[in-house]
């Protein structure tokens, strides 16, 4: 048992802790003058207030409760948390597919900190493993903890690493890759890998959580368990997607690399396919496809790694009234290509129109998608978007603002030549640009209409 103390309390919090000799990790029952509530005393963050005490509950979720409040502590016990997931040996059997677990950080490899209260990225491979044993019904898995980051800090040092190592692991044989992420910038992950990385023998499954091991509701561990079965048993060989379908545990989503992106800050379910449809469908017994023109396994180890990456690329989100000096700022600072985000049907202002001037006469790559998300850009139908071809901006059919970021990123990787950027930006690799889109590809609900509350019924309880 550690010494008792008061760790990160201080002000109001901290003298109702020390009147009623209840010190951090005590098992208590605090009286308020708004009810009760039972649970564990945790250590207080060191960037939080004074006012407040943090209760870790039964259930599992953490709460604050105003020191004020607080009328009477009833102290049943002590409970202190030593917060580790145990490795565990993977047990190996010669007749499953052999997986390889990558292993970057985010939420699906944390842990909860109690000096901060923040979720770090502190669990190796093994330790998940520890936690999802079920991982051994599918495949034998090997493990390796490449980097340590949250998804914010992934960068083009890390996915040029990770790139490699795919590839190494490609030529080793291994029949499925997966790889833990965050989830913030996953998208953009996926996105880039699946230019660096090309005609992959075998799955190579993205994975993450939105909500870190220690919650009741975490999804960590049943996408993990869909993403290990991807890997091992799919036939769809390409960089993919593995997050939870609806926000229940009933199913998850394989989406395809360069059409996925997070749509909610919260939600579980917060990825979606844009402006196409996923993959399949995989829970922990099926993966079931939605459609037939994926790339296939095959039994060789040939793979094509790209692993470039011109660190000089901006996207510029156009809003109105946005002024010239937005454009000649990243002009000055020596940047080589531009993505804008674009209006409608891919437009901006036409003070803006003389810095796009500019960046064409310094060889500047600049090219435009759109805000909506959803459609084309499609530069031939106002005078607008005539005149920035003429100043040297190119569409980029459907490709997603950050899908066309890392791809440019990619290009100019390789070639200065702005005429060969612009063959390698509009020739479709990996399903980043499609002839159209389908009919169920746009689908946003809008909640309160009758019709769409019946539909929503149905799943959500």
């Amino acid at each position: 048992m550690g010494e008792k103390s008061f760790k990160g309390y201080s002000g109001k919090a901290l003298s109702v802790l020390q009147k009623f000799n209840a010190p951090v990790w005590s098992d208590v029952e605090l009286i308020t003058s708004k009810g009760n509530y039972k649970g564990i005393i945790l250590p207080r963050s060191e960037t939080a207030d004074d006012l407040h005490v943090v209760l870790k509950m039964p259930i599992g979720y953490n709460i604050g409760i105003k020191a004020e409040s607080i009328t009477n502590i009833n102290i049943f016990g002590y409970k202190e948390a030593h917060y580790q997931i145990p490795e565990k040996e993977f047990p190996r059997d010669p007749s499953k597919p052999n997986v390889k677990l990558l292993g970057t950080g985010g939420t699906i490899a944390s842990r909860l900190d109690y000096r901060t209260g923040a979720v770090i990225p502190a669990f190796s491979p093994g330790e998940l493993y520890g936690s999802v044993p079920e991982l051994a019904d599918y495949c034998n898995l090997d493990t390796e903890k490449l980097y340590g980051v949250f998804s914010e800090n992934m960068g083009p040092e890390q996915w040029i690493g990770t790139a490699k190592a795919i590839g190494k692991e490609i030529e080793k044989g291994v029949d499925g890759i997966v790889i833990g992420h965050g989830t913030d910038v996953m998208h953009h992950t996926a996105a880039i890998l699946s230019f660096m990385v090309q005609n992959s023998p075998v799955p190579i499954v993205m994975v993450g959580s939105q909500r870190s091991s220690d919650r009741p509701s975490s999804d960590a561990a049943l996408n993990l368990i869909h993403a290990v079965n991807t890997a091992a048993e799919s036939d769809i060989a390409e960089i993919m997607v593995c997050m939870f379908g609806p926000t229940s545990d009933v199913y998850g989503l394989l989406h395809r690399g360069t059409r996925v992106r997070k749509m909610h800050s919260s939600y579980r379910s917060t990825f979606r396919t844009i402006g196409d449809i996923p993959i399949a469908k995989v829970s922990r017994d099926e993966i079931v496809p939605l459609r037939q023109d994926y790339k296939r396994r095959r039994k060789d180890k040939e793979v094509k790694i790209i692993p470039t990456f011109e660190e000089k690329v901006s996207i510029v989100y156009y809003y109105p009234n946005m002024k010239p000096d937005v454009i000649d700022s990243l002009v000055d600072n020596g940047y080589r290509g531009i993505i804008i985000a674009g209006t409608g049907l891919g437009h901006v202002n036409k003070p803006v129109y003389p810095a796009l001037k500019r960046a064409q006469e310094k060889g500047v790559a600049v090219y435009m998608t759109v805000q909506t998300l959803w459609g084309y850009v499609q530069m031939y139908v106002y005078e607008t978007g005539r005149e920035m071809m003429q100043l040297g901006v190119v569409p980029c059919a459907n490709m997603l603002p950050e899908v066309a970021y890392v791809k440019l990123c990619w290009a100019l990787g390789q070639t200065d030549d702005l005429e060969k950027v612009k063959e390698i930006m509009l020739t479709p690799i990996a399903g980043e640009i499609t002839e159209r889109e389908p009919s169920n590809g746009y689908l946003i609900y809008q909640g309160g209409l009758p019709e769409v509350e019946e539909f929503i019924s149905r799943y959500v309880k």
